[in-house]
């Protein structure tokens, strides 16, 4: 999926679209596949303002509204 289709989507929904919203959706479509963690900490790396529960909070809101699925990854013992 393209940025441009993340922030069409999320207008769609009826969400503003601010600097933060567009940043967080051009690290995930740079990093495919990329857990969580690793999505916030390359938000933090490109603008360290932005806090952890506001990237949390927009993949939550993509995950509602069908942009990107939730991969749980089950560890073995």
């Amino acid at each position: 999926m393209s940025n441009e289709q993340i922030i069409t989507a999320l207008k769609s929904s009826g969400m503003r679209i601010t600097k933060q919203r567009r940043l967080v959706a051009d690290v995930i479509v740079e990093n495919d596949g990329a857990s969580c963690k690793d999505i916030c900490c390359n938000v933090k790396k490109k603008d360290d303002s932005i806090g952890t529960a506001t990237v949390y909070r927009m993949i939550r809101v993509l995950e509602e509204i069908g942009v990107i699925d939730r991969i749980d990854i089950v560890k073995l013992k």
